[in-house]
């Protein structure tokens, strides 16, 4: 997995640019503050302007280790660019994604180690969660709400760091996905996001700087999805 400009610049979501390389709707940037998507969160949106033009962001290609942002107008850029994430998009995203992250925690420590077997966040402002949990009590997993809203009321901060790949896997719940294992960056490290005293886990994808930032959390229903997944549905508060 590469190490995006939006792991080490979070905060940073208009950058001047240089064009490496075009092609009709799509280009390849020197740098980027976009998130191209994976592990169940959307790809940021934005736009990418010019001297003369505009063009939206619509999605993105990763070939042979290269980056190509999709234009959404069949246009070919050069020379020096501006590129700009979406704040709001962008927010709801980081929301959202450390939220699932919070509910992980609880259900790990609070369900003997549930693992994660998939997730989605979606651009409505509700995501979800789905848990390795047979027999689990659904009332149970809704009786999180208070639990997730008083750990966004703590503002406990939020992390990331990287480990050796081989580390990770020996340091028990870093690892949490059931099936699917992060992919290590060139150098064979895996990046981890942690929740001050909550949680500790391996994760590709853009948080908050701290609990407090987000809106409340509701869950909005519990599903029994087969014999062993319990998928648990948010979304945002009053």
């Amino acid at each position: 997995m590469p190490r995006y400009f939006c792991h080490e610049n979070p905060e940073t979501l208009t950058v001047a640019s240089d064009v490496i390389e075009a092609r009709q709707g799509r280009v390849r940037l020197v740098r980027s503050p976009f998130y191209p998507g994976g592990g169940g969160q959307l790809p940021d949106r934005g736009a990418i302007r010019w001297s003369g033009g505009e063009a939206a962001v619509s999605g993105f290609d990763m070939a042979d280790g290269h980056l190509w942002h999709l234009l959404a107008a069949p246009v070919e850029v050069s020379g020096s660019v501006e590129v700009a994430v979406d704040p709001a998009f962008r927010q709801m995203q980081r929301e959202l994604h450390t939220a699932l992250h919070i509910i992980n925690a609880l259900a790990f420590q609070g369900f003997d180690g549930a693992l994660v077997t998939g997730a989605q966040m979606n651009g409505d402002g509700t995501a979800r969660i789905d848990l390795d949990l047979p027999g689990a009590d659904n009332d149970k997993l809704r009786a999180l709400e208070p639990r997730i809203n008083d750990t966004i009321r703590q503002d406990l901060k939020v992390v990331t760091s990287y480990v050796l790949f081989e580390a990770a896997q020996e340091e028990k719940g870093l690892l949490r996905s059931r099936s699917v294992a992060p992919p290590p960056t060139e150098d064979g490290m895996v990046r981890v996001v942690e929740i001050a005293g909550l949680d500790r886990q391996a994760c590709g994808g853009t948080h908050l700087a701290s609990t407090g930032n987000s809106r409340p959390i509701r869950i909005l229903k519990v599903e029994n999805k087969g014999r062993h997944n319990r998928r648990i549905r948010i979304g945002f508060g009053s």
